[in-house]
């Protein structure tokens, strides 16, 4: 059927016809049992299906958010490597993002890197294989506050934003603290020798 059949079947054509929600992403899985255990740990996910070669898990309505491909018998991919570099998920408050940074670190599950973005707070994790999740919630009310972040001057300045001790941050916000001062940039600072260096891929040619 040609575009112009489309039209006069359906009348105009929409323009920028987007998703209406990000469904669920798929893992080649090296160390299968392992991976299910984290994620199900780190997200309270539950299986909608599991066989030998894949499994399916959710953590809300969705039939499945997460899918695992068992690829025990492939290489593992290393960092030197183009391809997704991590995948985030949202919390409702910084509240529900620190509780589940301590409810982790009694499962000896900890962040290689916490840092406040600006537009955001997030912690970024290794999964067994080594896949890098980033658990965040925004640090402004609105998505509009948030988008203007990326035109901001300190933006420029700085687009990766400011190192965090998600622990002092904790106790600060079990004190008391506002969660408004504490999504600050500098709410909780780390030490400069404490600070995560961001990547050690090399830079491309044109840069």
């Amino acid at each position: 059927m040609s575009i112009a059949q489309i039209q006069t079947t359906a009348g105009d054509l929409k323009s920028h016809v987007v998703p209406s929600k990000l469904a669920h992403y798929v893992i080649r899985a090296k160390h299968f049992q392992e991976m299910l255990a984290w994620y199900r740990k780190v997200f309270y996910l539950h299986t909608s299906f599991e066989a030998p070669v894949i499994a399916f898990l959710t953590y809300d309505e969705e039939h499945h958010r997460i899918a695992f491909l068992n690829t025990e018998h492939l290489p593992a991919p290393d960092m030197m490597r183009t391809g997704i570099d991590h995948v985030a998920f949202t919390y409702g408050s910084l509240g529900d993002l620190l509780h589940t940074w301590a409810r982790l670190k009694a499962e000896n599950i900890e962040p290689f890197w916490c840092i406040n973005h600006g537009m955001s707070t997030s912690m970024y994790y290794r999964d067994p294989d080594g896949n890098e999740i980033e658990l965040q919630v925004d640090n402004f009310a609105t998505m509009e506050e948030c988008k203007g972040w990326f035109a901001s001057e300190h933006f420029a300045v700085n687009p990766l934003g400011v190192d965090f001790d998600p622990g002092a941050m904790l106790a600060k916000l079990q004190s008391g603290v506002p969660e408004a001062e504490l999504l600050r940039q500098g709410a909780a600072p780390v030490p400069p020798e404490g600070t995560y260096r961001y990547t050690t891929l090399p830079p491309p040619a044109s840069a």
